[in-house]
């Protein structure tokens, strides 16, 4: 039986992922990675480079000039409230917070602006339990 978690990754095609790190070592490049393997669009947002996992680089999420289905969220727990907004902002369908990043603000933020919202949970470790691909 699918849960919460597994329903909004699969009803996701495009990820804009907020805090994709330059660094292959690190788990805020090689999950994307993961999830652009198995047939996610991703749309990197980072404040400084301008190509991560062949992808052009966006500095903000406003930046992005296509539809996003979800926004998947490596920063800390502070700059989830911001980022909420944001995203609710553009028109995202949800908002994920990996493992280890809560924010309440964040969820009252995104459920007001009819979001779909995950926290403190990894989108690959959801898509290899759920055996999720867009391929």
């Amino acid at each position: 039986m699918a849960d919460y978690a597994e329903d909004v990754l699969r009803a996701a095609k495009t990820i804009a992922v907020v805090g994709l790190s330059r660094d292959p070592g690190k788990a805020a490049h090689g999950v994307p990675a993961t999830l652009q393997a198995a047939g996610f669009r991703i749309i990197p947002v980072h404040p400084s480079a301008t190509e991560l996992l062949g992808e052009k680089v966006y500095r903000t999420l406003a930046d992005i000039p296509e539809p996003v289905d979800l926004v998947d969220v490596f920063r800390p727990s502070p700059e989830a409230a911001g980022i909420a907004e944001q995203a609710v902002a553009i028109g995202a369908k949800a908002l994920w917070l990996q493992q280890g990043i809560m924010s309440a603000e964040a969820r009252a933020i995104a459920e007001a602006g009819g979001l779909d919202y995950v926290e403190n949970r990894c989108t690959a470790v959801v898509r290899a339990i759920g055996e999720i691909t867009k391929n």
